[in-house]
C-alpha cells in the first residue's frame, strides 16, 4: 500500500507545474500547451467577476501580441474570496471549455483552490482596442479558410486540431482569441446590427472597418465577412442591455471581458449597453414606378416570412406593397403558406392567404391584384411544419397577363417548346427533381401586355435554406454553409432550364428573383450565373457594393435575394432595394428580408 501510495503522489507531482505565468498557459495558438495540467502558485490580478467564476490578469505581462496575458478562473468558491483589484496566487487544473462542439474552445482554470490574496485596491486598467496597434484585421477570419471562408470543402480543418499559431495582425479570429480574457473598453460604438431578444448587440468602434455601408452598417462582400466586429453579449453584473437597438445606432463607451460566447467572440460588459443616439432615417418609397405601357414595367421581390391569412403582418406587407414598392406591375412572393398557416390539417391551398393579402394591397391604395401560384403536395416544400410554404406571384391584370394560361400542377414540369412557349404557363421547374426535396419548387410564368405585342418570362425561387451552418467565428474551418451543396444542384437545374430557353428563344427577356439563400459570391450562384449566362442586376444597375443588402444577420447586412436578368432586359433598367425592414428594430420588423423593385423595358 505504501508503494501505491508512493506512486500516485508523484505522479500527481509530475502532473503539477509551479509558478507558470498566465501567458504561458494562454500560449500562442488556441488550445494552451497546458491542458489538463494542474497549476500551482499562478499570480494575477481580478480584473472582473462574474456568478461562477473571475478574470485574473498576469502581473508580469509578456510583450508577445499573440498571448493573452488574462484568463478566466472557474468556480464560484473562488468568486467570494477575491474582490476587483486584489493580486492574488491560487492553484487549480488548465481546461478547455466549449458549450457546443462546433465553437472554438476557450481556456480556463478550474477548481481554484490556495487562493492567496497579496494585496487589495490595485488599479485595473483595461486595453483599449483601437490604440496602441490594438487594430482587428478587417478581412480573414482565419489561416484555415483558403483565403475564403466560403471556400469548399467546409470543415476541410478544425481549430481545435489544426491548434494553429496566432497572427493577431493577419487574422480576425487570431486577434481576438490572443485578446481572450482581456478586460477591454470600445469607444466609439455604432450598432451594426439589431438587438436579439437577450439585447446581444453586434458593433464596430474607434477602428478601421471595411465594408462601411450608408446606414452605418458592414456589407458583407466576396472574401470580406468583417472580422472586426464584434458582439456586446450579457453584462457580467446581471444588467440587461436594450433590446430595442437597430442598424446605425449610437452607443456608450463600453468595457467588459473578451471571451468566446455561443460561438462567437464577445465583449461581456461589466454593466449594460447604453444607447446615444438613434439612427431615425427611414426607408422612403421606391421611385422606380410603372407607367402601364411596355417601356416601364415594375417587378417586385417579397420574402414575406410565413405569411398566412392570419399574419399580424398583414396589413403592415400590403402597405410595404402598395407605399413604398408603389404597386409594381408583378411581384415575385415568397414563403406564402397555405389557407390554415402552420396547421398541419392536409390543407394546401393558398387562395386566401392570396386573396387576402390582394385586397389589403388595394385597401391601403394600391393597385387590384390578381394571384397566381401552384398548390404543393403536402409537407413537401419544407419551411414550418404544416405552413407549405411556395412561391407566388401577384399581377397587375391591367397592364400584364399569363399567355395562353395553362396552369400546371404540383408534379408537372413545364417544358419548352418551339419558339419559346411553355407547355404549362406557369408551371414548376423539375418538381420531381431530388434537388427540390424537401425544398420549394421554381415557378416560371410567361407574360404579356394586354395587346398581346410584348412578352417576357419570370422564374420565381426560393432555394434552400443555410440549415446546419456554423458560425463564421466557430471550429470548422472554412465554415459549414448548410445544405451549399442542395443549393448548387437547384442552381444547375433552374440554370439548365434557362438555357433551353435561351436556345429556343435568344432574345427573350427572363427574370430569375426570390430568396436564393446565398451569396452571389459562394458556388451556387457563381454556377448559376455562369451556366445560365443571366447577369446579376445588381451589377447591371451599378449598385454600390456595400448597399447591396436585403438582410441583417449577425455583423453582417447581406443579400440573399437577387434578380438574375437576361441581356436583352439590360438596357435602361434600374435596381432600388427598400429597406424597410432592416433599418428598424427587431420588434418593428414585419419580415426579416427587405424587398426589391425593378424596371425594365419590355417592349419588343
Amino acid at each position: 500500500m505504501r508503494a501505491f501510495n508512493s506512486l500516485c503522489a508523484v505522479a500527481l507531482l509530475a502532473q503539477t507545474v509551479w509558478a507558470v505565468t498566465i501567458s504561458e498557459i494562454t500560449g500562442d495558438r488556441y488550445i494552451s500547451p497546458y491542458k489538463g495540467k494542474r497549476v500551482s502558485g499562478l499570480q494575477g490580478l481580478v480584473t472582473a467577476k462574474s456568478k461562477s467564476g473571475f478574470y485574473l490578469r498576469s502581473t508580469d505581462a509578456d510583450s508577445d501580441n499573440r498571448t493573452s496575458n488574462s484568463v478566466y478562473v472557474y468556480g464560484s468558491r473562488g468568486v467570494s474570496q477575491v474582490s476587483v483589484g486584489d493580486i492574488v496566487t491560487l492553484s487549480g487544473k488548465v481546461a478547455e471549455y466549449r458549450s457546443s462542439s462546433s465553437y472554438v474552445y476557450s481556456t480556463e482554470i478550474e477548481s481554484p483552490a490556495d487562493i492567496n490574496v497579496l494585496s487589495s485596491g490595485n488599479t485595473v486598467t483595461p486595453i483599449v482596442i483601437g490604440q496602441n496597434g490594438r487594430n482587428p484585421p478587417t478581412v480573414q477570419y482565419s489561416s484555415l479558410d483558403n483565403g475564403d471562408i466560403f471556400s469548399l470543402p467546409s470543415n476541410s480543418s478544425e481549430i481545435s486540431t489544426a491548434n494553429p499559431v496566432l497572427q493577431p495582425t493577419q487574422y480576425g479570429m487570431d486577434f481576438w482569441q490572443s485578446l481572450s480574457g482581456e478586460l477591454a473598453t470600445l469607444t466609439g460604438l455604432t450598432a451594426i446590427s439589431k438587438a436579439n431578444k437577450y439585447g446581444d448587440t453586434w458593433v464596430i468602434g474607434d477602428w478601421p472597418v471595411t465594408g462601411l455601408n450608408d446606414r452605418g452598417g458592414l456589407t458583407m462582400r466576396a472574401n470580406d465577412s468583417n472580422p472586426e466586429s464584434i458582439v456586446i453579449g450579457s453584462p457580467l453584473d446581471g444588467s440587461s442591455n436594450p433590446i430595442d437597438s437597430k442598424l446605425g445606432d449610437t452607443l456608450e463607451d463600453i468595457t467588459g471581458i473578451i471571451t468566446q460566447a455561443y460561438g462567437f467572440y464577445a465583449l461581456l460588459p461589466l454593466t449594460s449597453l447604453k444607447r446615444t443616439g438613434s439612427n431615425s432615417t427611414a426607408a422612403t418609397a421606391t421611385s422606380l414606378v410603372s407607367d402601364g405601357t411596355c417601356s416601364a414595367i415594375t417587378i417586385g421581390d417579397y420574402n414575406v416570412d410565413n405569411f398566412s391569412p392570419d399574419s399580424p403582418t398583414m396589413d403592415g406587407i400590403a402597405k410595404h406593397i402598395a407605399q413604398y414598392l408603389k404597386s409594381p406591375t408583378v411581384v415575385f412572393l415568397q414563403e406564402i403558406q397555405d389557407n390554415s398557416g402552420s396547421t398541419d390539417n392536409g390543407v394546401v391551398s393558398a387562395s386566401l392567404t392570396l386573396s387576402k393579402l390582394a385586397s389589403a394591397i388595394k385597401e391601403q391604395g394600391g393597385v387590384a391584384y390578381n394571384y397566381t401560384d401552384i398548390d404543393p403536395i403536402n409537407d413537401m416544400n419544407g419551411g414550418e411544419h404544416g405552413g407549405n410554404i411556395r412561391v407566388a406571384y401577384l399581377y397587375d391584370p391591367s397592364v400584364v397577363r399569363l399567355r395562353n394560361y395553362n396552369p400546371g400542377s404540383s408534379t408537372d414540369a413545364t417544358q419548352v417548346s418551339s419558339g419559346g412557349a411553355l407547355s404549362y404557363n406557369p408551371g414548376l421547374i423539375e418538381p420531381g427533381n431530388k434537388a427540390w426535396d424537401d425544398s420549394r419548387k421554381p415557378l416560371v410564368a410567361e407574360w404579356e401586355t394586354l395587346d398581346g405585342k410584348n412578352g417576357f418570362y419570370t422564374i420565381n425561387v426560393h432555394f434552400t435554406s443555410k440549415y446546419d451552418s456554423t458560425s463564421l467565428e466557430g471550429d470548422p474551418r472554412p465554415p459549414v454553409n448548410g445544405w451549399v451543396e442542395t443549393r448548387v444542384e437547384q442552381a444547375r437545374v433552374v440554370a439548365k432550364f434557362v438555357t433551353t430557353l435561351l436556345a429556343e428563344k435568344s432574345e427573350a427577356k427572363i427574370i430569375t428573383a426570390g430568396d436564393f439563400n446565398e451569396y452571389v459570391f459562394v458556388e451556387p450562384l457563381e454556377v448559376f450565373a455562369s451556366t445560365s449566362t443571366l447577369l446579376d442586376l445588381e451589377e447591371v444597375t451599378g449598385i454600390p457594393s456595400t448597399e447591396r443588402y436585403t438582410y441583417l444577420y449577425n455583423q453582417n447586412c447581406e443579400s440573399l435575394d437577387h434578380m438574375y436578368v437576361s441581356s436583352a432586359l439590360t438596357a435602361g433598367a434600374s435596381m432600388e432595394h427598400i429597406h424597410v425592414n432592416t433599418w428598424v428594430s427587431r420588434a418593428d420588423e414585419l419580415s426579416d428580408h427587405d424587398p426589391t423593385v425593378a424596371l425594365f423595358n419590355v417592349c419588343e
